[in-house]
């Protein structure tokens, strides 16, 4: 079964759920490194739709010049 493309909210939603893991120390050197991969995911799943965006936002500006 094929993964549910997150949504730009529930990914940094996520992220934001990790980093008060982190910043509480309610991990242990395994469940951090884990975190870690999967906040690396996110982050560039953030940053891709971010681009995208404004490459969209770009587009729509020049058309309506």
């Amino acid at each position: 079964m094929a993964k549910k493309e997150l949504s730009y909210g529930e990914a940094f939603a996520r992220l934001e759920e990790i980093q008060g893991k982190i910043e509480a120390n309610k991990l242990d050197v395994d469940e951090l490194s884990e975190h870690l991969k999967e906040a690396s995911a996110l982050l560039k799943i953030c940053k891709d739709k971010l681009f995208t965006a404004g490459e969209e936002t770009q587009k729509i500006l020049q058309e309506i010049q």
